[in-house]
């Protein structure tokens, strides 16, 4: 009897620890590489990246290429977004944009591709 009861306690501690890992974060900090030159290059990433639901800010950084973001994990994911920035013609860790994506853009942001 003492047996069960410790079995169903362990069970009970297990199944709430499991659940508490997959809270979702609704303020999450995300940051990763996105290709591109200009300001205009960092409009678009921006309008792109703020285009998502779940997105709250976008601040693209020209000098390193990294885009910050602060996300609702309950809302979006990571490759969610790279694919909205890559469908407006930028690359990015996960996500390459697709040839004629990349070919709408205006000469001074057609960066070099790896």
């Amino acid at each position: 009897m003492m047996k069960n009861i410790i079995v169903v306690l362990l069970l009970t501690f297990v199944g709430f620890t499991a659940q508490a890992q997959e809270v979702k974060n609704k303020n999450a900090k995300v940051e990763f590489h996105v290709s591109g030159n200009c300001e205009m290059c960092k409009k678009r990433i921006e309008k792109a990246a703020l285009s998502v639901s779940g997105v709250k800010s976008a601040d693209w950084h020209m000098d390193c290429g990294t885009l910050y973001l602060i996300t609702n994990e309950q809302k979006t994911d990571v490759l969610t977004i790279q694919k909205a920035i890559a469908k407006v013609g930028h690359d990015t860790d996960e996500v390459k944009a697709l040839k004629e994506d990349y070919e709408k853009l205006h000469t001074c942001c057609r960066y070099e591709r790896k």
